[in-house]
């Protein structure tokens, strides 16, 4: 990265393509999630180094529970495994990593792998690795809605004082800046349910390439697009 001025503080990824990687080749669906894995942490690990302050990666989402059951399995044992070995790597590299989404529907081993990892790297100063598993951003929204209410019936909050800030303290990423760009791979342009507050006034930027071709020249070059822009939000 040679131009160091006016990073993006948090970026947002969607992985996709790692399924048309692995078919184009001739693998499983599973072979392309576990490059994809490989090429993430390599790139997380590359904008620590650059100085990115927060990562949040979009890993299972809250649909992906209707894809074939054996793909599914697959992704689970290959979450299961990924959390159980990245949180060691991760914590020698600084890196804080954080799962955001919802428990439900995790197997009781997954759950105690998220919270090993997060307590294992809480204290660690570098960059925050944000793996959006199980989640889905209309439930998000939901449940912030859900817990600003209870404040209301509870005596505790008045309707006229909910805020936007109201709202932000409770979504999964309470206490962290919104993504100033995302970027998403494969030539799909949506946002499939990602981060649909957080991302209000974020830059975008499509990369063709599937994910598992995503490298290091491709995130520096996705920067270079972020800091050629203008950002207004919403002012003239």
């Amino acid at each position: 990265m040679d131009n160091k001025e006016n990073l993006p503080e948090h970026i947002a990824i969607i992985m996709d393509g790692n399924r048309r990687w692995a078919r184009a080749q001739g693998k499983p669906a599973a072979f392309g999630h576990k490059e994809g894995a490989k090429v993430l942490e390599n790139i997380v690990r590359y904008a620590n180094k650059i100085g990115i302050k927060y990562i949040t990666a979009y890993a299972f989402s809250t649909e992906n529970w209707k894809r074939a059951t054996d793909e599914v399995s697959a992704l689970m044992t290959l979450f299961q495994s990924y959390l159980d070995d990245y949180c060691k790597r991760a914590d020698t590299e600084n890196i804080k990593v954080r799962i955001i989404g919802s428990r439900d529907g995790l197997s009781e081993r997954m759950k105690k792998s998220i919270e090993k990892s997060m307590e294992k790297t809480k204290n660690n100063t570098g960059i925050v690795f944000n793996i959006a598993l199980n989640y889905g951003g209309r439930e998000e929204l939901v449940q912030s809605m859900k817990k600003i209410a209870s404040k209301v019936k509870e005596g505790i909050l008045n309707p006229e004082d909910i805020t936007e800030k109201e709202i932000e303290d409770n979504l999964y990423t309470a206490g962290q800046p919104d993504p100033d760009l995302l970027i998403r791979t494969s030539g799909e342009i949506r946002l499939s349910n990602f981060l649909p507050w957080q991302l209000s006034y974020a830059e975008f930027v499509f990369i063709e390439k599937n994910w598992p071709d995503f490298t290091e020249k491709d995130l520096d070059e996705a920067i270079k697009i972020y800091q050629n822009r203008t950002r207004k939000f919403g002012a003239n």
